[in-house]
């Protein structure tokens, strides 16, 4: 798909060039930089190999050298590659379906393409899956048990006799819950990941980012020649770059990403099927195209779970995109913003039942719900005299420190540190299991409030508007200065927020979703939150308590802001159904006892 892969240096955050036909790599710059990475992490270490020091002083100096001569563009800011734009249509991520409808659409000043799902297009899955006669997926985490049973009823409904099979390492626990929901040892639709990866046209490898990582190599080793490998997430390509190396070149490498949690893509697939569809947006990669059916295959992934639309993206664009998003507005400047406010309205005077409707409910329970069918600037066009001002007053001062926070996490993202911090916690986790965050004062309280709430009466509170609006606002400028699409934006910083993420924690609370969210959400989330906490506390709070005027010029940014137009046309793709937490399902969430 792409003329060229970057390889990220892990430690330092300088590309090294490598074409993806050749592989070849510039090594004078690539070792310089290995030794200078080593001098700075261990500066005893090459001493200790044995190396006497003046070679130590000389393999440092060439590193130095060639570091510093490399071009400018290697001290670059990491942004999103332009997409390419197709001869046959101006879109920003133009792409072409000789199978789906590909429509134009208006996102704020940009014309993006699209295909919208619906039940309606299920006849059209067997041309879609041409040449697909297993598909393996490969796991039981979030993703898995929803996509797995989504792809069996869609394609069973189409008329196909797919086989699709679960595999899972021996002695995992999952196989009684794989059993559950329908799939068997008797039928030939479970099995050990191995055994089943080596009979799969199609591997949907759903395992955690971090098990991947360790994998990958028994994993492509294991795959037949001419299967596709499938993805639910770009981390496995930030991890391959970061250490230097690529996929195998002889196979297709796709994604389909859905931007919600495994439950809500099969709960709201259960919930539309009588409105030909509901489901969760998701975006679509196709990072390597040895078939030329690679497109073709992606879309009807989605359409098969039941994606009310699907967008293109990267692998690169998506993991940066996604791994931020978790750690901002999604999972964890949420948790930092309620645990800030549940104690500034103690402070204030506030009950400890009241601090948490006026901060937590507040957002889940009413803010989110009117960004979901009338979008972000409804929320601010819904206030009035006072209650505007207030609203304006925390907009101004939580803007600029949490998009501080956020353009971090970015540029950590980015550079492939946050992908370290991932691969590090799973190598802990023996040692440090992860413990729960339910146990706080803010949780438990919570637990009381949410077994007497009255839904119909849960109050907007402009503080916790303007900080809560502010935070998704600055997320959504981080990621356009970047250079991501609108589509990628909004969804990953708006939708998969007030539509997948937020019912949930309404229903079981912020602490539920981040203790039982996937372990690479979860572990950016309890890095990220108390940053969020603090900032908010330390600058944009006193700034307010201290009578800071208002930024006007941050306001009219808001109210002129070109996102809000392509949040409307979001809004006009989805689906009619809002998900049900709460009633009966095949789907179970995981939940840590």
């Amino acid at each position: 798909m792409h003329a060229a892969l970057r390889a990220h240096h892990p430690a330092l955050g300088f590309w090294c060039h490598v074409e993806r036909d050749e592989i070849h790599t510039h090594l004078t710059t690539c070792t310089a930089l290995d030794y200078l990475l080593d001098w700075l992490h261990h500066p005893l270490t090459l001493f200790c190999h044995g190396r006497k020091r003046s070679i130590c002083t000389m393999k440092l100096s060439i590193a130095i050298g060639a570091l510093f001569a490399t071009s400018a563009a290697a001290f670059a800011p990491n942004v999103v590659a332009p997409r390419v734009v197709s001869s046959t249509s101006s879109a920003l991520n133009a792409f072409s379906s000789t199978i789906f409808d590909v429509r134009d659409v208006e996102f704020a000043d940009t014309k993006e393409q699209i295909v919208q799902g619906g039940r309606d297009l299920f006849p059209l899955l067997p041309k879609a899956f041409e040449g697909i006669k297993e598909i393996g997926v490969i796991g039981w985490g979030s993703q898995a048990p929803a996509q797995a049973q989504n792809l069996r009823d869609s394609l069973a409904e189409a008329g196909m006799d797919i086989k699709v099979r679960i595999g899972l390492r021996d002695g995992s626990s999952s196989f009684e819950e794989a059993r559950e929901v329908g799939f068997s040892e008797d039928a030939d639709t479970l099995g050990e990941m191995y055994d089943v990866i080596k009979k799969s046209d199609l591997v949907m490898l759903l395992i955690s980012d971090a098990a991947q990582a360790a994998l990958y190599k028994e994993i492509f080793a294991a795959m037949k020649p001419g299967a596709t490998l499938g993805l639910s997430h770009g981390f496995l390509l930030g991890y391959l770059e970061s250490i230097g190396e690529a996929f195998p070149e002889d196979m297709d490498v796709i994604a389909v990403c859905p931007k919600g949690m495994g439950p809500s893509v099969r709960r709201l697939y259960e919930q539309g099927k009588e409105v030909n569809g509901a489901g969760i947006n998701a975006s679509f990669a196709v990072h390597q195209d040895k078939s030329g059916k690679a497109t073709e295959l992606a879309l009807g992934w989605g359409v098969a779970l039941g994606s009310p639309f699907m967008f293109e993206t990267s692998l690169s664009s998506e993991y940066r995109s996604d791994i931020y998003g978790e750690r901002g507005i999604l999972l964890g400047a949420v948790h930092g913003i309620v645990e800030s406010l549940y104690r500034r309205y103690q402070r204030q005077g506030m009950s400890p039942e009241d601090a948490f409707i006026q901060s937590s409910e507040s957002i889940t329970g009413n803010i989110v719900k009117i960004i979901s069918t009338k979008g972000i600037k409804a929320v601010y066009d819904g206030l009035e005299g006072d209650d505007k001002e207030v609203f304006k007053q925390a907009y101004s001062a939580s803007y600029l420190p949490s998009k501080e926070i956020l353009q971090e996490i970015y540029d950590e993202v980015s550079s492939g540190n946050e992908i370290r911090t991932v691969i590090m916690h799973g190598k802990r986790i023996s040692k440090f299991p992860v413990g729960k965050i339910d146990g706080t004062d803010t949780w438990q309280v919570g637990e009381k409030v949410r077994s007497e709430r009255d839904e119909e009466n849960i109050p907007l509170n402009p503080f916790t508007a303007g900080v809560y609006v502010a935070t998704m606002m600055a997320q959504i400028d981080v990621l356009l200065e970047a250079g991501h699409p609108y589509s990628e934006v909004v969804n990953e910083s708006v939708i998969e927020a007030v539509d997948s993420l937020c019912p949930y924690m309404h229903y079981r609370g912020v602490a539920f979703m981040v203790d039982n969210c996937s372990f690479t959400a979860k572990t950016g989330s309890r890095k990220w939150a108390p940053r969020f906490d603090y900032i908010l506390d330390q600058l944009a709070y006193t700034a307010v308590d201290n009578g800071k005027p208002v930024n006007y010029d941050l306001i009219a940014d808001f109210e002129s802001h070109r996102v809000h137009e392509a949040v409307t046309e979001c809004c006009k793709l989805r689906p009619t159904v809002d998900i049900s937490v709460d009633s009966a399902s095949s789907t179970k969430e995981i939940v840590i006892e």
